[in-house]
């Protein structure tokens, strides 16, 4: 008799397309039309690498003004909406709603890495068979990807985000918690024009394929 699959997750951090509102520091360099169109491609790239992977795909979006006509969002994808009044609480609470649904493990990604593969989320999920939190570094000292298959809102408590403590702090955390956790590869965001001209390649190879 066959077991029955992991019931697993990949939650999308998904902020609403408006022009001003994403991509600023690129926007500095090339205008807030230019860094909204490399915004939608880093989207799109995200999301047809999380359609890649076997489980379920939850897109948290940042708004509840959801323009359906505006926003990309595929069919088999599910529409939720962050709560919090800041990352932290958003990422906390998205956890918390989506294994209270059953789910044993969840990985947790924005939209701003260009170069993460379906690989590296199945690497993910297998660090989860032997630990309890996945954190995957991002150069700039936060992580582009955090999984977990207990709900643990403390994780999240206190952490400056958008400093480059944001790994450090958080692994202290973890370890102060009694907690063990495994590291993917460090990956670079896009987080400046610069940023995206070395992932630009990458980006396009993947969505220009039939």
């Amino acid at each position: 008799m066959q077991e029955n699959p992991v019931k697993r997750a990949v939650i999308i951090f998904q902020k609403i397309a408006i022009a001003g509102k994403v991509k600023t520091r690129v926007a500095k360099t090339i205008g807030d039309e230019a860094a909204l169109d490399i915004y939608k491609k880093l989207v799109l790239y995200t999301h047809d690498v999380a359609s890649e992977i076997t489980g379920d795909k939850i897109i948290y979006f940042s708004d509840f003004q959801l323009n359906k006509t505006q926003e990309t969002t595929p069919d088999q994808f599910q529409v939720q909406f962050q709560s919090g009044n800041n990352l932290g609480q958003k990422m906390a609470n998205a956890f918390a709603e989506v294994l209270a649904k059953g789910y044993e493990k969840v990985l947790l990604i924005g939209t701003d890495c260009g170069v993460l593969t379906s690989d590296l989320l199945d690497r993910g999920f297998e660090i989860l068979d032997e630990k309890d939190l996945v954190i995957g570094p991002a150069q700039d000292g936060g992580y582009y990807l955090i999984g977990m298959k207990i709900s643990r809102p403390e994780i999240f408590e206190n952490i400056p985000w958008s400093s480059e403590e944001v790994l450090s702090l958080t692994v202290k955390r973890v370890e102060s918690e009694g907690l063990t956790y495994g590291l993917l590869p460090v990956l670079s965001d896009v987080d400046t024009y610069e940023d995206w001209k070395q992932q630009e390649e990458f980006v396009l190879k993947r969505l220009s394929k039939p």
